[in-house]
């Protein structure tokens, strides 16, 4: 099954349920966004040395040391 047609089935669902059912779904999802979006970032931080370099790269930024996207892409 596809996203579109998990949609599709999923507002079907939420046509039918009660006002509390469908706050019980809205804090459900948002618990699953939440937990992806920790995965996410957990799964960057596993990345040996991302932390280092996100942190130089940061600085770079606040001194300037950054270069047009446009000059990059043109390269």
């Amino acid at each position: 099954m596809n996203n579109i047609e998990v949609r599709q089935q999923i507002n079907q669902y939420l046509d039918v349920l009660s006002s509390e059912r469908l706050q019980l779904v809205a804090d459900f999802l948002a618990y699953l966004a939440d937990k992806e979006s920790e995965d996410a970032t957990q799964e960057l931080l596993d990345i040996p040395g991302f932390i280092e370099s996100f942190e130089r790269g940061k600085k770079d930024i606040a001194e300037g040391r950054v270069k047009s996207w446009r000059t990059i892409r043109n390269s």
